[in-house]
């Protein structure tokens, strides 16, 4: 009878004390006339049960991409580049300054947040890119696997 006892005693606490975890990456791309824009959000939720409650936690990472289509002698007189992105869960964004010609056509930003908001798997990412005088706005979609 102990033997059972003890069993059933284990197999409560490690019930009250389960988790999963959901692992996620999705990403998006899309392009307009000028620019191209890739965008990856990963992470993983946790879940879990702690003493009769159920306990939820989440870490994300961000990646946004925009590269220019044109040649690189197209884009070296831009002074100033403005780009902006917006997701269901929030989003982000750069404004660069250039004295010189810029060094490169691709410009990236890099984020992570804890327990902050999740972005849809389906979601329809809005991009806006305005350089010097010039002003361009795209979407990006999942991509097809």
């Amino acid at each position: 009878m102990k033997k059972i006892l003890t069993i059933l005693f284990i197999i409560i606490v490690l019930t009250a004390c389960s988790s999963e975890e959901n692992h996620y990456n999705y990403k998006f791309n899309g392009e307009g006339e000028y620019w191209r824009a890739k965008y990856s959000f990963s992470g993983i939720e946790k879940w879990g049960d702690k003493g009769g409650k159920i306990t939820y936690s989440n870490e994300n990472g961000e990646e946004f991409v925009l590269t220019y289509k044109g040649s690189f002698k197209e884009i070296s007189s831009i002074k100033t580049l403005n780009y902006s992105y917006e997701t269901s869960a929030g989003g982000g964004g750069s404004t660069r300054e250039f004295d010189k010609p810029p060094t490169e056509v691709t410009f990236k930003s890099r984020g992570r947040s804890e327990n902050g908001a999740k972005v849809n798997e389906d979601e329809v990412v809005q991009v806006n890119v305005k350089w010097d005088d010039f002003e361009e706005s795209f979407e990006l979609h999942k991509k097809s696997k």
